[in-house]
């Protein structure tokens, strides 16, 4: 076979020009998203008010265009992509638009979307939980800006069923008046979870994670009661958007339909369902959370 001996200069010439491309567009873009849409990345005074002043001062060191830059850059350059489709995605990207504002965004699950849900999030705080401790450690050392803490489920996927008839002769799992920090009594309840996923009112949640297929897995019972419990302790205005990923299997969907609740089902697409639940009444004492 002839070797044309021009070959690798051209490839040298074509890939100095396609990286540079790369990184012109990636520059673009962002720039296109930081000043086309003051809608969407406006002042952070709404989110200040609401936060600790440590985290207010952690904001205020926070470079949106960084982030969105790494962002492009990583998902130009590997074939590894988020696992939810573009119309699952664009759900949760058009509520964070919608919003007008920095959002506090907690997520379930660290992951190969990681990176993207706080690049969509900029300024706002974008909270990532993850079972796993060595997991988290390969992840944040590629994208070290990331927030993420490890998280221990107390349950398991085969005991879903059990926990699902069970949970109502627990009054600690109770729909009034429930809490999460330290409720070791109800089994559902995420108890020991860091003081800031506690002490902040989520704008959304991101349900996607921990595992739930296979019988030993934690499963995410417990994950769908603790966003339905901190969407309904709201102090603020306005609803908590929950996203739940992978509804096709029967314990998510299930769990869904019990403490998410049909009646605040938006919209679904694809194996996302995007709930909008507002706060509980003081007055309320239903024993059902639907």
């Amino acid at each position: 076979m002839k070797h044309n001996r021009n070959s690798v200069p051209e490839r040298r010439w074509f890939l100095g020009v396609a990286i540079m491309a790369m990184v012109g567009a990636a520059v673009f873009i962002t720039v296109m998203i930081i000043t086309s849409d003051s809608s969407f990345i406006c002042s952070t005074e709404h989110i200040y008010g609401e936060m600790p002043r440590a985290q207010a001062r952690a904001q205020e060191d926070y470079n949106p265009t960084t982030i969105q830059i790494k962002a492009i850059l990583h998902y130009a350059t590997t074939r590894i992509v988020p696992q939810q489709s573009l119309a699952e995605i664009k759900i949760s990207f058009d509520v964070l638009k919608s919003m007008g504002r920095p959002c506090n965004f907690l997520v379930f699950g660290l992951g190969h979307d990681s990176l993207m849900w706080a690049s969509l999030n900029p300024g706002g705080t974008t909270l990532f939980l993850e079972e796993d401790p060595k997991w988290v450690q390969t992840v944040l050392k590629d994208a070290p800006s990331l927030r993420a803490h490890t998280v221990q489920y107390r349950t398991r996927l085969k005991n879903a069923d059990q926990l699902l008839l069970s949970y109502r002769s627990e009054p600690a799992c109770g729909p009034v008046r429930t809490r999460l920090r330290g409720n070791v009594e109800c089994e559902l309840a995420l108890h020991n979870l860091p003081d800031q996923v506690y002490e902040t009112e989520w704008d959304l949640v991101m349900i996607d994670a921990p595992k739930g297929y296979f019988p030993d897995a934690p499963g995410r019972m417990a994950a769908v009661f603790s966003a339905a419990v901190m969407a309904r302790g709201r102090k603020g205005s306005g609803v908590t958007h929950v996203f739940l990923h992978d509804v096709d299997r029967r314990v998510e969907k299930t769990y869904a339909e019990e403490f998410l609740c049909r009646k605040y089902l938006v919209r679904g697409v694809g194996r996302l369902w995007h709930f909008e639940i507002p706060p509980s009444n003081d007055s309320d004492s239903s024993v059902r959370f639907c």
